[in-house]
């Protein structure tokens, strides 16, 4: 039996998405209610729950419980691991982070989980997931509106760009990883990923010059990158509801942009996925045009 955890989420939503339409495979939701029957109870802040959700599962899909500060999540990734060594969960697939994000504050807890998989009874798999593709989606569509009047893309990205990846390609990987494991186990087998770390990175890095374009083809009139501070990135950020561990992670996140650390050097996306990678162009288009930035540029120029 495989678990998914964290369903209700992007990521683990598609991966059980995913599992479910394998006939052979059995497959049980993990969410943080769980209603008894279909869905079994998984609340990483509620240890005591994680033992009996547990039990019985062969394969641990554990989707990372980011969002919170450090040591919250350490408390959860902690509480996850006993409790599947506990349960003698057989295999653990674990979702961290690209090496790309190495040196970002939203690293340490993904190492730290890593490490303490490493210690446990059970077989292990760690998936470093590369940033998503949603990340130069979102500035793109906040940054459509002023590019449609003034012609400018103001981003924090400096000269940098990052290897970005759709969560689709990202939970495609993940179910076959766990498919294939789950049929090794079933066949008395070790896992054919038992012990692999896999860099999971878009082919094609995209800065502020490459949104730009697109946004250039999506707008219909020539938009030119601009680059802004941290400080003003900062300023922003601190206005907009969002909470203080946000602030320092996507400040961090873009810092390592700027420094040029977030291109990908190896990736092992292409040859697990079963085609080729979903292009963050196409993304950005469509998600432009499907916001109505494409009109509002036209009538902005007297175009009718």
């Amino acid at each position: 039996m495989i678990l998914v955890t964290g369903v209700t989420g992007g990521l683990g939503g598609l991966i059980l998405n995913g599992l479910k339409g394998i006939d052979d495979i059995e497959v049980v939701p993990g969410t943080r209610k769980g209603d008894g029957s279909a869905a079994r109870r998984i609340d990483f802040d509620d240890p005591a729950s994680l033992a009996e959700g547990f039990a019985g599962v062969d394969v641990l899909v554990f989707i990372s419980a980011g969002y919170a500060e450090d040591d919250i999540v350490l408390a959860r990734h902690g509480a996850v691991a006993d409790a599947a060594r506990a349960a003698g969960v057989k295999h653990v697939i674990y979702t961290s982070l690209a090496s790309s994000g190495e040196r970002m504050t939203i690293a340490l807890p993904h190492r730290w989980t890593e490490d303490r998989l490493a210690n446990g009874p059970f077989e292990v798999t760690i998936l470093r997931n590369g940033l998503y593709t949603e990340i130069p989606l979102g500035l793109a569509l906040t940054g459509a509106a002023m590019a449609a009047e003034t012609g400018i893309f103001a981003a924090p990205f400096g000269d940098g760009r990052v290897s970005v990846v759709a969560k689709e390609d990202l939970a495609d990987i993940a179910v076959r990883v766990a498919v294939e494991t789950d049929r090794d186990l079933a066949a008395g087998n070790q896992s054919r990923h038992a012990g692999r770390t896999y860099e999971l990175e878009g082919p094609t890095p995209i800065g502020g010059n490459e949104i730009a374009e697109v946004l250039t083809e999506s707008l219909g009139r020539p938009v030119t990158y601009q680059s802004i501070s941290l400080s003003d990135l900062r300023q922003g950020l601190e206005g907009s509801g969002m909470l203080p561990y946000q602030i320092t992670h996507t400040l961090s996140i873009f810092s390592n942009v700027k420094a040029g650390w977030t291109e990908a050097r190896h990736s092992d996306l292409e040859a697990l996925l079963p085609n080729v990678p979903r292009p963050v162009h196409d993304s950005i288009v469509a998600a432009v045009k499907a916001g109505g930035f494409e009109s509002q540029s036209l009538s902005s120029s007297g175009e009718s």
